[in-house]
Parts: structure tokens; C-alpha cells; sequence
């Protein structure tokens, strides 16, 4: 008799199946249109649409806002990061846990979702300053 190896991941397969079917429902067979839509056109039809000035603006509208919205959350997100490494207040338990919650839904992932979760997900030791330099060299494993 044959006997059947358990799985590491029990219902992979149906959550797997069920992904793949809904992302080829949503993704895949819209846009496989569209690329068969677009390849009946030829080239120059192609490099005329991407010239338009509609096209063109919104370019500049989404890659300004993407620079602008990245510009924003560093500085936003280093100020954050300083108030909570360097100073003690009421409620600071709480405001590190906001801005950690995302890393650790992700399960520490080393990629950050923000700059002020980057000492705590990187594990930097966020405790050091010059005094406390004196008393311990380095961090204990």
C-alpha cells in the first residue's frame, strides 16, 4: 500500500488554484486583450499615442506626484524616527507600535514600509547615545 506524504502546507493547492483562477479572471485575460488589441496597430500608431500630449502630462502628473509622495514620507518618516528614538512622552508605546505594525505583519521582512521602522525592524540597537557608549561597547547576542 501506498501511503500519501502530508503536506508542509495543508490546502495549498486549493488556495494556489483559487489565486491563479482569480488573478487570470482579473489580470491576465484583460490585459492579454489589450496587448492583442494594441499589436494589430503598427508601430507608428504606438509612438504616436505615447506622444500625445495628454499621455505626456500624464506622465509628468504621476511620476511628480510618485517624487513628490516619496520626498514627503522620508522626511516625514525621519522626523518620526528621531522623536522616537530620542525622546520620552506619553503615548510612545503606542506611536511605535503604529509604525512598526506594518513590519511586523510582514514578519520582519528587511524591506521597510517606511523609514521610522527601519531601526526597529533592522534591528539597530536605537538605545545608543554618548554616555551609554561608555557603559556597553557593543550589543550582546
Amino acid at each position: 500500500m501506498i501511503f500519501k506524504r502530508q503536506s508542509i502546507l495543508p490546502g495549498f493547492w486549493p488556495a494556489f488554484s483559487y489565486t491563479a483562477l482569480y488573478l487570470s479572471l482579473i489580470v491576465l485575460i484583460p490585459l492579454s486583450a489589450v496587448f492583442l488589441k494594441s499589436s494589430t496597430s503598427g508601430w507608428t500608431h504606438f509612438l504616436q499615442s505615447i506622444r500625445s500630449p495628454n499621455v505626456v502630462a500624464a506622465y509628468r502628473l504621476s511620476f511628480g506626484a510618485s517624487l513628490a509622495a516619496g520626498l514627503i514620507s522620508v522626511v516625514v518618516g525621519f522626523l518620526i524616527a528621531w522623536v522616537l528614538v530620542r525622546y520620552h512622552f506619553p503615548g510612545k508605546a503606542l506611536a511605535d507600535a503604529l509604525v512598526t505594525s506594518p513590519s511586523r505583519c510582514r514578519q520582519q521582512s528587511p524591506v521597510s514600509p517606511s523609514p521610522a521602522s527601519t531601526p526597529k525592524t533592522a534591528g539597530w540597537d536605537t538605545t545608543w547615545s554618548p554616555s551609554a557608549s561608555k557603559s556597553h561597547s557593543h550589543r550582546s547576542a
